[in-house]
C-alpha cells in the first residue's frame, strides 16, 4: 500500500519531471513554426492588403480632386459660354430689330409717297375732270345760248 500511496503522490495534478519541460519546448517550437509558417504570411497579407487600401483611398482623393477641379473648369467655361452666347443672341436681337424697324420706316415712307402719288394724281385727275367739265359746261351754255338767241333772232 506504500506504494500506491507513493504513485498517488508522485502523480498529482502538477507532477513536475521531464514531460513538462518536453511540452514546453514543444509548444515554443509549434508557435514558432506557425509564427513562421501561418501568422507571418498572414500579417503580410494584412499589412499588404492594408497598404493597398491605402493607397487606393489616396488615389481616389486625388483623383477627386483633380475632377472637382475639372468641374470648377467646365462650370467656369460654361458660364463664360452662357454670357457670350447671351451677348451674341442680344446684339443679334438688336440687329434684327434695327433691320426690322429700318424696313418698317422704309415700308412707311414707300406707303406715304403712294398715298402723296395716289392723291396728287387724284387731285389731277380733278381738274382735269372739273376743266373739261367747265369746258362742256361752256360748249352747252353757248348753245342753250344760241337757240335762246337763235330763236329771238329769228323770230
Amino acid at each position: 500500500m506504500l506504494a500506491a500511496e507513493a504513485v498517488e503522490q508522485k502523480g498529482g495534478l502538477f507532477d513536475v519531471n521531464a514531460t513538462l519541460p518536453i511540452m514546453a519546448v514543444q509548444f515554443i517550437v509549434f508557435v514558432a513554426v506557425l509564427n513562421v509558417i501561418f501568422f507571418k504570411p498572414l500579417s503580410k497579407a494584412i499589412d499588404d492588403r492594408d497598404d493597398y487600401v491605402r493607397g487606393q483611398i489616396v488615389g481616389a482623393k486625388e483623383r477627386l480632386e483633380k475632377a472637382e477641379i475639372i468641374v470648377k473648369q467646365y462650370e467656369q467655361e460654361l458660364s463664360t459660354a452662357r454670357k457670350a452666347t447671351q451677348n451674341v443672341l442680344a446684339t443679334a436681337q438688336a440687329q434684327a430689330n434695327k433691320i426690322r424697324n429700318e424696313r418698317i420706316d422704309a415700308a412707311t415712307a414707300e406707303a406715304r409717297a403712294k398715298v402723296a402719288s395716289a392723291r396728287a394724281e387724284i387731285e389731277k385727275q380733278k381738274q382735269d375732270a372739273t376743266a373739261s367739265l367747265d369746258a362742256e359746261v361752256e360748249s352747252l351754255s353757248r348753245q342753250v345760248l344760241e337757240k335762246l338767241l337763235g330763236n329771238l333772232v329769228r323770230s
